[in-house]
């Protein structure tokens, strides 16, 4: 059975998209711990980031760092925190956070809600610093 991810990526389930190649897509988290909470993924659907091969590891890993630094100029932060926890969903992500303090990247603290016009305005803010 596809993964939540997966079925975003096949367009079975809207997301707010920050950025796609052939390979990765990047979407805003629907339950984001601060505003900006980025996804990152592989669209090759495999639950555990250790048993992608080196090529899909490294590519996810520089994607990562392209939308990093999109998200770090349009949301105020001292820097984007970057965690795989890898429970959540059985599809391999990384989380990029802006953060200002350790415990912005706490997963146990409640998730902001946050209304979908104020996550597209997010989303196309940050797409707008993608070079």
């Amino acid at each position: 059975m596809a993964s939540l991810f997966t079925k975003i990526v096949n367009g079975e389930i809207p997301c707010y998209k920050i950025a796609e190649t052939e390979d990765f897509l990047a979407f805003l988290d629907v339950f984001p711990l601060r505003k900006g909470h980025t996804l990152v993924i592989p669209k090759k659907e495999v639950d555990y980031i250790f048993d992608l091969d080196d090529e899909t590891f490294a590519g996810l890993h520089i994607f990562s760092k392209i939308v990093s630094k999109a998200v770090k100029q349009a949301i105020p932060c001292k820097k984007i925190g970057v965690a795989v926890v890898g429970l959540e969903v059985p599809h391999t992500h990384i989380h990029l956070v802006p953060i200002d303090a350790v415990s912005d990247i706490d997963f146990s603290q409640p998730k902001l809600q946050v209304d979908q016009s104020e996550m597209e305005q997010i989303a196309e803010n940050i797409r707008s610093f993608l070079t």
